[in-house]
């Protein structure tokens, strides 16, 4: 069986769908969760007491400035994967770990967070949502 990693993606109900790639998320092994709190739980408890391979978290929408930070802050030791914010006008900020096993924080423009989602194939290829930022880039 190929071993594959998870990516955990806090989401808002409220907010306008992203085209998530539903149809391979059971496949690609994608969780979807309602807030930063159940998603800064589930990582604790996949990376501390399951030992699943998460590979990135992604919260889309679903919280604060500073609920992001907090997750940040709480990430176990042993989790290396990415942490990605996707803010409502479509930019963000991207937590990776960087050489010696520090993070490193990079903030990204819409195009970038909208790189980031095709290049490891969680969005459909549809356009993403119409913010501010994407109108601005269309026109």
């Amino acid at each position: 069986m190929l071993h594959q990693r998870i990516t955990l993606i806090a989401r808002k109900s409220s907010k306008p769908d992203v085209d998530w790639n539903y149809a391979r998320s059971t496949s690609m092994r994608v969780a979807f969760l309602d807030s930063i709190n159940a998603t800064k739980f589930a990582l604790g408890v996949a990376v501390n007491d399951v030992a699943l391979d998460i590979e990135r978290v992604i919260v889309d929408r679903a919280g604060t400035a500073e609920e992001f930070l907090d997750l940040l802050t709480s990430i176990p030791n042993e989790f290396g994967g990415d942490v990605l914010l996707i803010r409502d006008d479509g930019t963000g900020f991207l937590s990776a770990t960087g050489r010696g096993g520090d993070r490193v924080l990079y903030a990204l423009v819409a195009r970038d967070v909208r790189f980031y989602l095709e290049t490891h194939n969680l969005v459909t290829g549809r356009a993403m949502i119409d913010t501010p930022a994407r109108l601005k880039e269309i026109a």
